[in-house]
Order: structure tokens, then C-alpha cells, then sequence
């Protein structure tokens, strides 16, 4: 089955509105025509003007989180619907740093995924292992688990995109090898399998990210079970352009 690679860029806690219109203004030349689906994930306060400067383009824009939540008093907190009101089109879940640091957890994951697919928003689902689970052993035991808890109880799993990060390799120069990545990737692909068929497996885009930039780019991307990127510190320059055309 042919998938479509998408090639996500997650922006974490960087550019002010100044910053993302000039890099947006930048890449959009650069990206047309892409064969990859193109996504831009800006921070909160960025997302109305890209919205905006992308309109008409190849690129989608996504939030880098969202509350399952429709309203309430959850203070700091944005809803699902309230990204949707602006023409947000994806959104991440569950992505290392918000595990770590926030304690965000496999069932908090799970709601945010339905939430995201009950408004018409693409989830794209974060899971990855430390260093010390892969060097112990545990990498797959910590996927698997990852995704069958956090993708249970979905409608349409098709429309879920799914991120493998190992955490070792995030931010640190470091990226697994084509051969870990694809092999981690299958984890999640098999595990699909086992709850929602082999059809439905083999629909699911499963990205890549870790230390991705244009020199690594296309060996993973030529991987079978790598279908994109989820791209981080590469993303906040033109450079990220020579990844998404890869």
C-alpha cells in the first residue's frame, strides 16, 4: 500500500510572531510542490498568522498540544475546538517532552487523541523510549505499551498519524539508525495490527523523529515502515525545505 509521507516540523518553544512570519515567508517557495505532505507546528501564539500566511499553500499548520476538554477551568490550557475555530488542521500528542516534564500520561494521550479525531483534527501520536530502556532491553516492551494504551478505543485509526521518538536521540545530535528506526516503527505498525487489523495497519503513517536533518533524511525515509518525519531543531530554518523534498 502506498502511504503518503508526511513531514511534520515541530517548532517546541521557539520563533515569536516576528520569527514565524519571516521562516514561513521563507519556506513556503521552497516547499511548494512537495510530494510530502508539509505540516508547520508553531507555538500557540503563532498559529492565527500562520494559519493566515499558509492559506492556499501546500502546508497544513498543527498545535504542538491540546486539552480533551471543550472549556472549563483548566487555567493555561487550550481546547480542541478552539484550535479548530482557527483553521488548525493537526495537532501533537503526547510527545516526550510533554510526558517528561508535564506529566502527561498514556490515558491523558488516548483522550486527546479521540478528541482530536471526534473534531476532524490529525493527531499525530508521540511514543519513544529512554536510553535506558532501549540499553536494557525494554524499547519494545515501552512502544507497545505506549500505543496500546494510547491509541485504544480509536474510531478510525487511519486518520491517526503515529511519531516514533526515540528520546535518546532527541535534541542530542544523536539518531537511531535507519535499521532501529524502521525496526521501531514496525513495533508500532504490528501492534496497530493486533488491535485494528492489518489493513488499517498498513494505512497508518508511521513519521520518524530524532536529530532528523537533510544529511539522514532520505535513508530513513527510504525505510519501509518510515513514513515521514517529525522534525524539531531542523525545522527552524530553511534548511528544513531540503527535508521535506528529500
Amino acid at each position: 500500500m502506498s502511504r503518503r509521507p508526511i513531514i511534520a516540523g515541530n517548532w517546541k518553544m521557539n520563533k515569536d510572531i516576528t520569527g514565524a512570519k519571516a521562516l514561513i515567508e521563507e519556506l513556503k517557495p521552497l516547499v511548494a510542490g512537495a510530494e510530502a505532505e508539509v505540516v508547520f507546528c508553531p507555538p500557540y501564539v503563532d498559529l492565527p498568522e500562520a494559519v493566515a500566511l499558509t492559506e492556499g499553500t501546500n502546508i497544513g499548520i498543527g498545535a504542538q498540544n491540546m486539552h480533551y476538554a471543550e472549556n472549563g477551568a483548566y487555567t493555561g490550557e487550550i481546547a480542541g475546538e478552539m484550535l479548530t475555530a482557527i483553521g488548525v488542521k493537526y495537532v501533537v500528542i503526547g510527545h516526550s517532552e510533554r510526558r517528561e516534564y508535564y506529566n502527561e500520561t498514556d490515558e491523558a494521550v488516548n483522550k486527546k487523541a479521540i478528541k482530536a479525531l471526534e473534531l476532524g483534527l490529525v493527531p499525530i501520536v508521540c511514543c519513544g523510549e529512554t536510553l535506558d530502556e532501549r540499553e536494557g532491553g525494554q524499547a519494545e516492551a515501552k512502544v507497545v505499551g505506549q500505543i496500546e494504551k494510547g491509541l485504544v478505543d480509536i474510531d478510525d485509526i487511519t486518520k491517526v498519524v503515529v511519531a516514533y521518538e526515540p528520546i535518546w536521540a532527541i535534541g542530542t545530535g544523536k539518531t537511531a539508525s535507519k535499521e532501529e528506526a524502521d525496526e521501531a516503527c514496525g513495533w508500532v505498525r504490528k501492534t496497530i495490527a493486533k488491535m485494528y487489523g492489518e489493513d488499517a495497519a498498513e494505512s497508518v503513517r508511521v513519521q520518524y523523529g530524532g536529530s532528523v536533518k537533510p544529511a539522514n533524511a532520505a535513508e530513513l525515509m527510504a525505510m519501509p515502515n518510515i513514513d515521514g518525519a517529525l522534525v524539531g531543531g531542523a525545522s527552524l530554518t530553511a534548511d528544513f525545505s531540503k527535508i521535506v523534498k528529500y
